[in-house]
């Protein structure tokens, strides 16, 4: 594995930007156990940037110096055409060194702070007693330098600026077209530059918000990804707007090529009286409709798949979404 080029810029997990984000304007606040996840991989995790030729691979820098994800490095990516600076955080898969023959699929996932630690873990963990998952580069898209990650992800990842009931008067919302040409002018091209990537293999993961510019992508640049993984879409966002677009869609287009994960939480519906459920939101309904939609189109080449996972609501569903959508969008070749 390469060490970073930039060991002062390695990613901390303290995921301090991840608790302010990932909220779909449900809620902005990931509950301690999540966030948790991310650390309690890192215990088993090989090392990267922070060992030395004195210390195993695991070996943390002590002193009370940041903790750090290893086997890791950060790039930057600015975006000329907003003049906002952002970061991609890299994750290499542990045969890139071995085989430098081998080219890999590439994951790339919004609202890095809190998805990047965390599917890299997953990814892992997966594999611990045989392939389970095919290898790949992942990819984290970070929020832009300077701002929070509620800040970025209302603008960068919502489709209009209607904006959402909750969001202050001054926010900022509907620049997702702009932030997708961003993706697709600066960051694919950097990361094809700079690493072995299989380009007819790209892959999107989304959250909430990030589902939403996941959802937008798909239905209007689809190519841009061979496949997407889409949780907890905000479908509600702007009188289900997501549906219009798809409309619009299938009425000039006679086939969707791409490979499609979906995923949502069991809670994430009205049902008044009981806590466990979505005061808001119906979003599992949504999501089921956007299901009926795609599938009433009978597209050829479109691959979906939604999984309504029982037990969990907005903020817990997503480590056991990524776990699933990983395993559909790439299973390991032996399986």
């Amino acid at each position: 594995m390469r060490r970073p080029r930039f060991p002062n810029q390695s990613i901390v997990a303290s995921l301090t930007q991840a608790k302010r984000g990932m909220g779909s304007g449900v809620k902005h606040f990931l509950p301690a156990g999540i966030v948790a996840i991310c650390m309690i991989g890192q215990v088993y995790a090989f090392a990267g940037q922070a060992a030395t030729a004195a210390h195993p691979a695991y070996w943390q820098r002590g002193n009370g110096q940041p903790y750090e994800v290893a086997d890791t490095e950060v790039r930057d990516v600015p975006d000329p055409a907003s003049g906002r600076d952002y970061q991609v955080f890299v994750a290499l898969p542990p045969s890139y060194g071995s085989q430098p023959q081998h080219r890999y699929p590439v994951l790339y996932v919004t609202d890095a702070d809190y998805a990047f630690p965390l599917v890299k873990q997953i990814a892992r963990r997966l594999n611990g007693e045989g392939p389970v998952v095919e290898e790949f580069i992942l990819v984290g898209l970070s929020y832009a330098r300077g701002e929070s990650g509620v800040q970025s992800r209302r603008r960068d990842y919502t489709p209009t600026a209607a904006g959402s009931p909750d969001a202050p008067a001054d926010a900022v919302h509907g620049q997702a077209g702009a932030y997708q040409a961003y993706l697709r002018n600066q960051v694919l091209p950097f990361i094809a530059k700079h690493y072995r990537t299989d380009e007819s293999r790209r892959l999107f993961l989304g959250h909430s918000y990030g589902g939403l510019l996941g959802m937008r992508i798909l239905l209007t640049e689809p190519d841009l990804f061979s496949g997407y993984l889409l949780g907890s879409p905000s479908l509600w966002y702007d009188h289900h707007t997501m549906s219009r677009v798809e409309a619009a869609y299938a009425a000039s287009h006679r086939d969707l090529p791409a490979r499609v994960f979906m995923y949502v939480g069991e809670y994430e519906e009205v049902r008044k009286g009981d806590p466990r459920f979505a005061r808001t939101y119906n979003m599992v309904s949504d999501t089921r409709n956007m299901e009926k939609a795609l599938r009433s189109r009978q597209f050829q080449s479109l691959r979906l798949r939604v999984d309504v996972l029982a037990d969990e609501n907005h903020l817990t569903v997503a480590p056991r979404g990524f776990t699933h959508g990983l395993e559909y969008l790439l299973p390991a070749p032996a399986r």
